[in-house]
């Protein structure tokens, strides 16, 4: 197996790379970098280039690492015994699978997306430590053993949020995607609006990246907001004299897809009052 990118997702050599080495080594894929620099695309790309079904486990603050396996539901078993259900009798009717016995149990090979990793408690990764490193996992309410039947590719997406367990860290392949430079960016845009005027488009990512300089900035944009901002530019039909930028009006045009708070804007705004108190 191999990946090399698709059609529809520019991968570095680096990147590609770093997901070959992984299943080579059968180890999970740690993959971290800014929010919008296609981490989570990358496990669907991975599962679609090398034609294999997508098993998709997205962390929230809540999730706990024993709902990855499975979860014994005791209060429907509690009531439906209350109630004189047969189903009682047999406590497999009360375990409710999860993402990661999914996987375990395919017939065949699989990709697992274990997505931002690093919003859940800190003993999260901790916790699945052993588990993805035998592949196996025991359920105690049946007392059977589930096994993977082959070891899914494991893709798991960090947006640096908190530090992850040093531990963890060892049994993983490490990749850190960088924010894209414009030429790269360039083949990015191609994909998704094939056929935009390079003028515009130079004149469009210029400002972007001089956006993203910008000193002072609390969330830098991403390469899924250019990709937002370049659709409205092509929408509102703009050409690039309709972009450019001078002191009185320091603020992108259709700045909302790019800036995401206030603070940003403020920025901007006060960089174009200095700008018209210093003439």
């Amino acid at each position: 197996m191999h990946f090399q990118g698709t059609d529809s997702y520019v991968a570095t050599e680096d990147l590609t790379m770093a997901v070959n080495a992984a299943i080579a080594l059968e180890r999970p894929l740690l993959v971290k970098g800014e929010p919008g620099t296609g981490k989570t695309e990358l496990a669907r790309q991975v599962s679609a280039a090398l034609g294999l079904p997508m098993i998709e486990w997205h962390i929230k603050s809540t999730t706990k690492a024993q709902q990855g396996l499975y979860e014994y539901d005791a209060v429907s078993r509690l009531r439906d015994s209350q109630l004189g259900d047969e189903r009682v009798h047999d406590v497999a009717n009360y375990i409710k699978r999860g993402k990661l016995w999914e996987a375990f149990e395919a017939d065949g090979k699989t990709v697992l997306l274990i997505d931002e990793i690093d919003k859940a408690d800190i003993e999260f990764p901790n916790d699945l430590l052993q588990e993805i490193d035998r592949m196996e996992f025991h359920v105690y309410e049946t007392g059977q053993t589930v096994r993977a039947k082959q070891r899914p590719i494991v893709i798991i997406t960090s947006n640096n949020e908190k530090e992850l367990p040093d531990a963890f860290l060892r049994r993983c392949f490490f990749h850190y995607i960088r924010f894209p430079d414009m030429e790269t960016l360039k083949q990015i845009v191609e994909v998704h609006h094939p056929g935009i005027k390079e003028a515009l488009l130079t004149t469009a990512l210029t400002q972007f990246y001089e956006i993203r300089d910008q000193a002072g900035l609390k969330k830098k944009p991403s390469t899924s907001e250019v990709l937002d901002w370049l659709k409205l530019l092509l929408a509102e039909d703009l050409d690039p004299a309709d972009l450019k930028r001078d002191g009185a009006d320091a603020l992108p045009k259709l700045h909302g897809a790019l800036l995401k708070n206030e603070q940003d804007v403020h920025l901007f705004e006060r960089l174009a009052f200095m700008a018209r108190s210093g003439r």
